[in-house]
């Protein structure tokens, strides 16, 4: 493939991603994780607060990188934000993601390359995870830029994949905690890679010394950039110590997990084939182009109609051992959430513009590789349409494989609710309101009242302050006690939050009638 054709390809790749990534960004009611990330932004973005919680929240990345994005847009207090104000910035890293493929080209060829990235533009799990104001997207991206700068440094690459690794480590360590698997898999399966090709090695004109300067400068541009951000720029010393004191947290949280645990199969699963109430869903062509990549990377020489280079074969063993490694350990994980599947996914989309290209090459005939070419593009298609569904007509429906815990659309009919019987009382905005609920079933209403200055949060019923609001939100295991200690002073009204969890809205009557 000409480097013509490999830049139109990529650049239809990233408007494909960008109109699926950016279409009715709103459309989707804040997941509680995207708006406990988003009060913690607020913090930062109002008074320039952040620390690390080692309890939950993961690394500052996310925080930090949307600031700009925020100034820009003339936004300084958590009340001017909106859910596109936040999930713009990872559709810019999902974006980022794509770019990064070319830097594979030497490697993989270009035509691998293109179809890598025509795959991820349009791959549902991709697009609806780029559209989440999570750290996801973030550590996807610097995931994948680790993975090609370890790649190119086994190859023969010089000071600057170096520099590449430890910067895009260091963001990666400061992003989330499941860091610690996939940056020493990467460096796992280089080495397996490396070994395996014997005789067949790719030339590396690097002495002994220069690999010790260069894994010393590496490590310290990872762990400036790493102290960089968990010591808030300098400003707190001591928080860099602070995910050392969560590694208790999330070993045991991903060991014996009290929520979340699914089978060893449940990513296999996700990506293959899943059906509900007459939806389907698949990604299997993606997974069984990866296969394919995979077997024949492993495959003995076939000479010079089917061989590929020394450094080509060494990068399909590599991503090969790299997909399956950390798929398996995720895979061995009792905790599990379906976009943990994307640190080995997205290094799976170059394996299978591997395989792809593989299949092409196997055949000299015109009309085969025609019908090759033709199935990619309808694949693709039908990958572009399962996206939109996925990120727009099924965006916070159960149906949809990708949405998990998802806040349902009624929640958002409550907060529209208390804000309406907020415009009617006489202290507006700074009515009073009670929610009282378990901290998970709290979220997402902090983000939703952010412009309420007056909101109370309570665990359990028993304050007296909590009972002497207008409105009061509660959870259902309170209502009855709520109920006879308000007497008839109040109605009730039922919403959902989540699928099979209902929520309780206390109205005083006086107010309640107004409507």
């Amino acid at each position: 493939m000409t480097r013509a054709a490999g830049v139109v390809l990529i650049a239809l790749a990233l408007t494909a991603a960008l109109a699926l990534r950016c279409a009715h960004l709103d459309v989707r009611p804040m997941h509680h994780d995207e708006a406990n990330q988003a009060i913690k932004f607020g913090n930062l973005l109002e008074r320039g607060e952040y620390r690390y919680d080692f309890h939950d929240h993961h690394g500052p990345t996310l925080y930090y990188l949307t600031l700009p994005s925020a100034w820009l847009g003339g936004r300084h207090t958590l009340a001017s934000l909106d859910e596109v104000a936040l999930r713009r910035v990872p559709v810019a890293f999902g974006l980022a993601t794509i770019l990064l493929l070319p830097l594979l080209s030497p490697g993989i060829g270009r035509a691998a390359a293109a179809v890598a990235a025509i795959l991820m533009a349009v791959s549902p799990a991709m697009v609806f995870y780029s559209r989440m104001f999570i750290q996801e997207a973030l550590l996807t991206c610097f995931t994948l830029a680790f993975v090609i700068a370890i790649g190119r440094i086994a190859t023969g690459g010089g000071f600057r994949w170096w520099m590449l690794a430890g910067f895009s480590a260091g963001l990666a360590v400061a992003t989330k905690e499941t860091s610690v698997i996939v940056l020493p898999v990467a460096i796992l399966a280089a080495t397996i890679a490396w070994w395996s090709l014997g005789s067949a090695r790719p030339p590396n004109a690097m002495t002994v010394g220069d690999w010790r300067r260069a894994v010393a400068a590496s490590l310290a541009v990872a762990s400036f950039v790493a102290v960089l951000f968990y010591s808030s720029f300098f400003s707190a010393p001591a928080g860099i110590l602070e995910p050392l004191r969560g590694t208790r947290t999330y070993l045991v949280r991903g060991i014996d997990p009290v929520n979340h645990a699914h089978p060893w199969h449940y990513y296999l699963q996700l990506l293959s084939y899943t059906s509900s109430a007459g939806t389907r869903w698949s990604e299997g062509l993606v997974v069984a182009l990866a296969v394919v990549g995979a077997v024949m990377a492993w495959l003995p020489a076939r000479g010079s109609s089917g061989t590929s280079s020394g450094t080509q074969r060494f990068w399909g063993r590599y991503l090969a051992c790299d997909v399956a490694i950390t798929a398996m350990i995720f895979s061995a994980i009792p905790y599990k959430t379906p976009w943990n599947v994307l640190p080995f996914y997205v290094v799976a989309f170059a394996l299978a513009g591997i395989g792809f290209t593989s299949l092409m090459n196997m055949t000299r005939s015109r009309a085969v590789r025609g019908l090759l070419a033709v199935a990619l593009v309808l694949t693709s298609v039908q990958l572009g349409w399962q996206a939109w569904r996925a990120a727009v007509t099924f965006a916070a429906d159960p149906r949809n494989p990708y949405v998990y815990a998802q806040t349902v659309p009624d929640a958002v009919r409550m907060a529209t609710r208390i804000l309406d019987l907020a415009a009617r009382h006489p202290d507006g905005a700074l009515m009073h309101v009670s929610v009282i609920a378990g901290p998970y079933e709290q979220w997402p209403l902090p983000w939703y009242l952010r412009t309420m200055s007056n909101v109370g949060y309570w665990t359990a019923p028993g304050d007296p302050l909590a009972m002497q609001a207008p409105v009061i939100v509660s959870s259902m295991e309170y209502t009855t006690a709520l109920d006879v200690a308000l007497g008839g002073r109040y109605e009730s009204e039922l919403f959902g939050l989540r699928p099979d969890v209902l929520m309780s809205l206390h109205v005083e009557r006086g107010l309640s009638e107004t409507k």
